[in-house]
């Protein structure tokens, strides 16, 4: 099968009305990633070599987006939705290539199995015209049931037109197809639109191709990819499965998660064995974390690269560009954005490293600012291998503290400091006897006669 070519069809253009949203349906996201960027990687793993996504409802705002998950995808406007098969249609020019298999798939169903899809490949292969799609969900109300005889598919009927027989049928259609490339156009231009809707249905090319005695054929997924969102309560309902899935997957391949049900992943997180991951944590889109890491509670990472033995948390924030190498510990309440911290160096807690490199070795004390923006632009700091940067200490950009550089405590540091140099950016303290009560005297005499004035004037 891996010599025949293949088209993904996929059909985004519905407006998503249940949604309640100004964002097209298809754009909202499970895992941090597009639904129909889910689709989309299934198709291809499925072994799809040409993509077409049929747009509608924000057309501009579907192609900027495709244009980043899926650049090679051709897209083709259904500027009047008339039905699944007028939609599909809206592809001709890509479907008259003469690919031997087209999938037929729907831009809301973003946990469906690349799996599901090769199933119905292979019975493309082995002679098929049609393949349908079907699946069991718990309760098989308001779907059309698959109708089977001998084998075949010999109808898709609609609940509403379901003998009480039929309506016993469990097996039902998951609207995902994969028709023969030969067949294609002929099945869709038989479609009519004699009905009470007066649109082209996908689902009538099964009696279609059946009156002209070729093979139609359903096969199987789960329940859960073929589950199609229309709202929001089914779009939390298809984060909770791809997280469950992820974190099994997670888990099996030698991750420790201490609370699984706490810790949310993104499509694309890379984590490797031994790495052991606290409860409450979030990994947004962008990290890859090496073996052997130790991810405390409550932590939110994005965009972020950590090697092995790094020890991240608790309540760390790693931000897109954070760089942590090996062994290099980033402690409570840190925050770290754009920046290397280089093999051993610790930024402990309380501080922000922005737009910097952390030498090896370094030691970064609590409260620690890097001032790198003056409102307009970015600065970088550079902080040599070695250095201990005191407690307490703003480093303002663009400044160099040279290896093993030492900054005082509470300094402000506006200045290079050469290698082994021990740096002080503080103003002399100054003790004054008595001055205190002095001044608590004075401000209490103000505040009251503030009082006494605000009252007169009421």
């Amino acid at each position: 099968m891996s010599q025949r070519s293949c088209l993904s069809v996929i059909l985004a253009a519905g407006e998503g009305t249940r949604m309640k949203s100004a964002l097209p349906k298809v754009l909202h996201q499970v895992a941090g990633l597009p639904m129909v960027a889910h689709v989309v990687k299934a198709a291809e793993a499925a072994g799809a070599s040409g993509l077409a996504l049929v747009i509608g409802h924000g057309a501009d705002e579907m192609r900027k987006a495709a244009a980043r998950f899926a650049p090679k995808a051709e897209t083709f406007e259904q500027e009047k939705r008339l039905g699944t098969a007028h939609a599909v249609i809206a592809a001709r020019a890509a479907i008259s290539r003469g690919y031997d298999d087209v999938l037929v798939m729907f831009g809301d169903t973003p946990l469906i199995d690349a799996d599901a899809l090769t199933v119905a490949r292979r019975r493309l292969a082995e002679g098929a015209a049609v393949v349908v799609i079907g699946f069991r969900p718990p309760n098989p109300a308001g779907y059309g049931r698959l109708i089977e005889k001998d084998g075949k598919l010999t109808a898709i009927r609609e609940e509403k037109d379901c003998s009480e027989e039929e309506k016993k049928i469990g097996f039902c259609n998951a609207g995902m197809m994969a028709v023969a490339g030969a067949h294609a156009l002929k099945l869709l231009d038989a479609v009519g639109n004699k009905n009470a809707k007066g649109e082209y249905y996908l689902t009538d090319i099964v009696e279609i191709a059946s009156a002209q005695n070729l093979d139609v054929v359903a096969t199987e997924a789960s329940f859960e990819s073929a589950l199609g969102i229309n709202n929001r309560v089914e779009l939390a309902q298809a984060e909770a499965i791809w997280q469950q899935r992820r974190r099994y997957d997670a888990m099996l391949s030698g991750v420790t998660l201490i609370a699984p049900e706490t810790v949310f992943f993104s499509h694309d997180t890379e984590i490797g064995a031994d790495t052991i991951v606290e409860p409450n944590v979030w990994f947004g889109p962008g990290v890859r974390i090496a073996s052997g890491a130790k991810i405390h509670a409550f932590s939110h990472i994005e965009g972020a690269t950590i090697a092995s033995n790094c020890d991240v948390g608790p309540f760390a924030r790693l931000r897109p560009g954070a760089d942590l190498r090996n062994k290099a510990k980033v402690g409570n309440f840190c925050e770290v954005k754009q920046a290397v911290i280089e093999d051993g160096a610790k930024v402990n807690h309380l501080t922000y490293i922005g737009d910097a490199r952390v030498g090896a070795g370094a030691n970064i004390g609590a409260g620690t600012i890097t001032c790198n923006y003056d409102g307009y632009s970015k600065f970088f700091t550079d902080i040599g291998e070695g250095a201990f940067i005191g407690s307490n200490s703003s480093l303002v950009a663009p400044v160099t503290i040279g290896n093993g550089g030492y900054i005082a405590s509470g300094s402000v540091i506006t200045e290079s400091v050469p290698d082994d140099a021990l740096a002080f950016g503080r103003a002399r303290q100054k003790t004054i006897p008595g001055k205190g009560k002095e001044l608590r005297e004075r401000f209490a005499s103000a505040a009251a006669a503030k009082k006494k004035a605000a009252g007169a004037d009421h």
